[in-house]
């Protein structure tokens, strides 16, 4: 890991939830609910340079991928800080950064198999969490 990447992982750590950093850290992505709010009914899958997955929390239902790119002066941000630019976009102006990302239907870009495959991680790795906290 290089030196951008590492201080991109210390801002991520700084901003996220620490369950949603060490999430990211563990699989590689964490989910981030729809306005914020675990209630909407709808979260987002936040990768590294690629598009956002929303699907429904209940049902696990893939809606929508969402593509959306940010760049620094010298192309390619490092993958922390671009998962953290996808967080504080969502976390500020969600509607304004769905509205102007290019929409598709699942399986555009990412293979939607291995997306229900993540979310099953996910799922997987929460109950792990949450059956460690509680033996606490």
């Amino acid at each position: 890991m290089d030196g951008a990447e590492r201080r991109a992982r210390r801002l991520l750590r700084a901003a996220l939830a620490g369950d949603d950093f060490d999430a990211y850290e563990r699989l590689g992505f964490f989910s981030f609910p729809g306005r914020g709010d675990p209630a909407s009914g709808y979260a987002y899958l936040v990768y590294p340079h690629r598009p956002l997955v929303a699907y429904e929390t209940q049902t696990g239902r893939l809606l929508s991928e969402y593509c959306v790119r940010f760049r620094d002066e010298d192309g390619r941000l490092p993958d922390a800080d671009d998962v953290l630019a996808k967080w504080l976009a969502l976390h500020g102006r969600e509607r304004e950064l769905i509205a102007t990302a290019n929409v598709n239907p699942p399986g555009r870009q990412l293979d939607p198999d291995h997306v229900r495959r993540d979310l099953a991680r996910l799922a997987q790795w929460r109950l792990g969490r949450a059956v460690d906290s509680s033996a606490l």
